[in-house]
């Protein structure tokens, strides 16, 4: 019998594929992060992995400073175009520079070990 693939693991597993996918109720159609075997407000185990926009909007972020010489970088919480909101931070600007109600779109990057992540970057307000 092959051993169970974890939702967590299936997640990075997309990611290192070069797709950002969450999960999606197929009952409710209620999109969930982070993952997991059943949906949190319903408990049905119909969760399936849908390629999402990778839009979204800083929805709260602070500045962590560290010791010299590392630099100062953000961590925020990002709300998916989607619905869900995921940890992440904003790259590609100053830390003290993201706030809240920016538009950001997802990229996937690598950490120090090599292992795959979503990161933001700003983008342009659209043009209604």
């Amino acid at each position: 019998m092959p051993a169970a693939v974890l939702p967590q693991q299936e997640y990075f597993a997309h990611l290192a594929e070069g797709r950002f996918m969450i999960q999606r109720s197929r009952s409710s159609g209620e999109y969930v992060f982070y993952p997991r075997v059943a949906a949190p407000r319903t408990g049905a185990l119909d969760l399936e992995w849908v390629e999402v926009s990778g839009r979204g909007t800083v929805y709260a972020t602070t500045v962590m400073r560290v010791r010299p010489p590392a630099q100062p970088y953000n961590v925020c919480l990002v709300e998916l175009e989607e619905g869900p909101r995921m940890m992440s931070r904003v790259e590609g600007l100053d830390p003290q520079a993201v706030r809240v109600g920016m538009p950001v779109k997802a990229r996937i990057s690598q950490d120090s070990d090599g292992q795959p992540l979503v990161v933001f970057d700003p983008r342009e307000q659209e043009q209604a």
